[in-house]
């Protein structure tokens, strides 16, 4: 049997996926709700063989040059890893992995109710009942917007992007995007959607625009003040996926100015924390990043995370490693 290796957990994951991880590996935990520390982060990569990480963490090049050799892997507890200087890790021989694709189903789930909770106001009305000031019915009141029929321009055509035109397609919304290159011909039949190479565009155009690009230099404000300006009034903006592809200071000023007919974000440019420009706003539906904030998922996560830990343990090539190439 091979020799167990030594885990040192960044964040608190659910019971059942620490749990497993005891059982597995020699584990250490971190029980506090908060992220852990920098400085003790830095002080368990100079025991530890394996890190396992969350978006919380800022894995750059100073910290990866404070890691002790034995560090072999940084496991990533999620899918974007723009936190880590990935480069960095696998020129000092540590291998970096992620969790793809089992966040794609529920995060779509939320961008589609983010889609529909905006149109239709949503948020707005629940708060109407609960402070009491509902007492009538009226032809009038709380009018909101048709999402049938209309048009969603996806920003990033991968997983999310796909599961979320399928479920659009269901509501009868016509799909757009824009992507680096086109879709199969097969999926593009599919989900009968319609490429824009030309993302100003498409912006242009559309009725929602969502964003479901992956994060990092390249898509860094991609939606810039320019490129905001070009949505029509009656625009819907959703982002589940990065926060620091939207220039949050132009995005509050369109949404004041009554520019644009509402955002719903999940993510936030500079997290922790938010703009207080999009705060007391009515047409701006924020929550607290839980995209993927369902058991199955985080289960899934954590199996994902185990399942590359225990091939490295095992002596083989984790699956879900993570290369430069990819960045």
């Amino acid at each position: 049997m091979n020799k167990k290796l030594k885990v040192v957990m960044t964040v608190k994951l659910p019971d059942g996926v620490e749990t497993r991880f005891r059982e597995l590996f020699n584990t250490t935990l971190w029980l506090n709700k908060d992220p852990m520390p920098r400085e003790k982060m830095i002080e368990a990569a100079q025991t530890a063989e394996v890190l396992v990480s969350s978006i919380n963490d800022r894995i750059d090049a100073d910290f990866i040059d404070a890691c002790g050799e034995q560090l072999k892997m940084i496991a990533n507890f999620g899918v974007g890893y723009d936190h880590i200087d990935v480069a960095k890790a696998v020129e000092k021989g540590i291998i970096v992995t992620n969790t793809p694709g089992v966040l794609t189903e529920d995060t779509a789930e939320m961008t589609m109710g983010l889609i529909i909770a905006v149109a239709r106001r949503f948020v707005e009305g629940a708060e109407t009942v609960q402070r009491g000031e509902f007492s009538a019915w009226s032809p009038t009141f709380m009018m909101g917007r048709r999402i049938y029929g209309k048009r969603l321009g996806i920003v990033g055509m991968g997983r999310i992007g796909q599961a979320l035109a399928r479920r659009a397609r269901a509501f009868g919304m016509q799909v757009h995007y824009h992507n680096r290159k086109p879709v199969s011909q097969r999926i593009s039949d599919e989900l009968e959607a319609t490429y824009w190479d030309d993302l100003d565009q498409m912006l242009s155009r559309m009725d929602v625009v969502s964003i479901n690009a992956p994060g990092g230099p390249h898509t860094f404000h991609l939606l810039d003040a320019e490129r905001l300006a070009k949505l029509q009034p009656h625009a819907i903006l959703v982002n589940t996926a990065r926060g620091q592809i939207v220039d949050e200071e132009a995005l509050a000023h369109l949404l004041r100015g009554n520019k644009i007919a509402g955002v719903g974000l999940d993510v936030y440019e500079r997290l922790p924390g938010i703009n207080p420009e999009l705060f007391g706003l009515p047409n701006a539906v924020l929550l607290p990043h839980m995209a993927s904030s369902t058991i199955e998922a985080r289960t899934d996560m954590g199996d994902r995370v185990i399942l590359n830990i225990k091939t490295l343990q095992d002596g083989h090539r984790p699956p879900d490693r993570v290369i430069p190439a990819m960045l």
